[in-house]
């Protein structure tokens, strides 16, 4: 099983979000950004991803691991992208302790 506890590292300026793995108010697993109600959640049909609630739309993903190959159990280390709007990051999700 992967761990309770991940960062997303920002590549180009080394920002750090953190998550820890929650339950989200409809049941579901995923896990929540520390400082705001931002999650990746696990879609079988997508694998893991960062999906925008507010505009309805898939806004990160993992960038070399296809959904077939990812585990339900959290998600895949590794590089990760992201985009919101014109914007678009290259993050390192790397699994930490709390």
């Amino acid at each position: 099983m992967m761990g309770d506890y991940f960062e997303l590292r920002r590549r180009s300026d080394d920002l750090i979000y953190k998550f820890m793995r929650a339950t989200r108010e409809d049941g579901r697993p995923g896990f929540r950004r520390s400082d705001r109600d931002l999650w990746i959640e696990f879609r079988p049909e997508l694998g893991w991803i960062a999906w925008d609630d507010e505009n309805n739309r898939l806004s990160g993903r993992p960038w070399h691991v296809l959904p077939g190959d990812q585990s339900p159990d959290g998600p895949p280390a590794g590089e990760w992208v992201s985009k919101k709007g014109d914007k678009s990051y290259v993050y390192e999700l790397v699994y930490t302790d709390p």
